[in-house]
């Protein structure tokens, strides 16, 4: 098995993906700005800035799989405890992006108004998934993760959706961006144990995910499987799994050049292959997870990945984003921090100024917004407040 050591680029890379997602995010509610900025609409063919920033999270992901799982396989871990480990990981994901899911339908009719249900599911995945300290007694960490999931159970009982003449409980319309990366995660993380970080194995199930995805977009069949689905996301995080292991392959023997080489030609090629297949597989999309976009996304990624390795493990730049690290080192708690500011903004009633709400003001705004929430990561990852799972 190929063991990766722990890169710098990884993190840097993950945070500035973060920083650009909640960026992404924020900027849904601001009108009239740039096209190429922001999403694609769900029926056209092509790709703008903000259709990159998932895939190449899921592609950092996948990067990230040989240095944890791997590590755990080294250290003589029992397939057991790693397979509970991806399990409860994975389920984590799974229940946050669950909820996150049906908050989007919440009914003006529940009983608790929409601010009020959002700070307490924000608060309940704190309670239950904070890294609490050693320190800390076991009877008071039980208590605390206790608490959150009774908040949590509460207000699974007190949820309605839906229109008020036909409301509806909690249910999973499609399981949300957290959703998502708890399921692609299981797949990668779950097949990488299985073959012991095997490349050659770990490059054919790539090949059967990328296979599933081409089959289902090209209309050969249309039958999505079970956990899979498409394939499609399974595919960027498996891409980031290959990759890792093939520079930790390359760099152990101190081959940089090959290394330049290598990612360079591989983002390139399939960045010319997401074009190649785009009329046959029905365009460039994210809202149907086409294989054009997949390719596109992961040539980038590849790019990005090679770029950050000259930059950070190579130049040892890594200060020059050390205002953004916390979005790298304490992803999950940056992600959840927004909710935290829009339920409070659904409390008080605040509402940005109108010229915040358009054009560059709103860009501005959804800059800062982004630079507030990390800075905010970052008080807390100080003060050992992070979830991990």
């Amino acid at each position: 098995m190929v063991q990766p050591k722990r890169l710098l680029s990884i993190d840097i890379l993950r945070s500035v993906n973060m920083f650009f997602m909640i960026f992404v995010n924020d900027l849904s509610g601001v009108r009239n700005v740039p096209e190429w900025i922001d999403h694609v609409k769900a029926n056209e063919d092509g790709m703008h800035f903000a259709d990159t920033i998932f895939p190449i999270f899921l592609f950092i992901a996948g990067l990230s799989i040989p240095l944890a799982i791997g590590r755990r396989i080294s250290r003589g871990d029992s397939f057991t405890a790693i397979a509970g480990y991806i399990l409860l990981r994975s389920f984590a994901l799974i229940v946050m992006g669950f909820f996150h899911v049906n908050m989007e339908g919440y009914s003006s009719t529940a009983i608790l108004p929409i601010g009020i249900w959002e700070f307490l599911l924000t608060l309940s995945f704190f309670l239950i998934w904070l890294d609490y300290p050693e320190t800390l007694s076991k009877v008071k960490r039980y208590i605390l993760t206790g608490t959150g999931v009774v908040i949590l159970i509460i207000l699974a009982i007190l949820y309605k959706g839906g229109h008020p003449d036909a409301p509806e409980g909690l249910s999973p319309h499609w399981w949300g961006i957290l959703g998502i990366i708890g399921w692609a995660y299981l797949i990668c993380a779950g097949v990488y144990l299985v073959v012991k970080g095997n490349l050659t194995a770990l490059f054919i199930a790539l090949i059967i995910l990328v296979a599933i995805n081409v089959s289902i977009h090209a209309d050969w069949f249309d039958y999505k499987i079970l956990v899979i689905k498409d394939g499609a996301s399974a595919s960027l995080m498996m891409f980031g799994v290959v990759i890792s292991l093939l520079y930790s392959k390359m760099a152990a023997k101190g081959n940089y050049n090959k290394v330049w080489l290598v990612f360079s030609l591989l983002g390139i090629a399939l960045i010319l292959l997401g074009f190649i297949v785009r009329p046959y597989t029905h365009g460039i999309s994210k809202i149907h997870s086409t294989p054009s976009w997949v390719f596109l996304c992961t040539g980038i990624g590849i790019l990005l990945f090679e770029l950050f390795i000259w930059l950070v493990d190579i130049k040892g730049k890594q200060n020059w984003f050390k205002i953004i690290k916390p979005a790298g080192t304490s992803t999950l708690t940056c992600y959840l921090i927004p909710y935290f500011m829009i339920a409070i903004f659904y409390m008080v009633g605040f509402r940005y100024p109108h010229f915040l709400n358009y054009s560059t003001g709103g860009i501005i705004r959804s800059f800062a917004v982004a630079f507030i929430v990390i800075i905010i990561t970052g008080f807390l990852e100080k003060r050992r407040l992070r979830l991990k799972i």
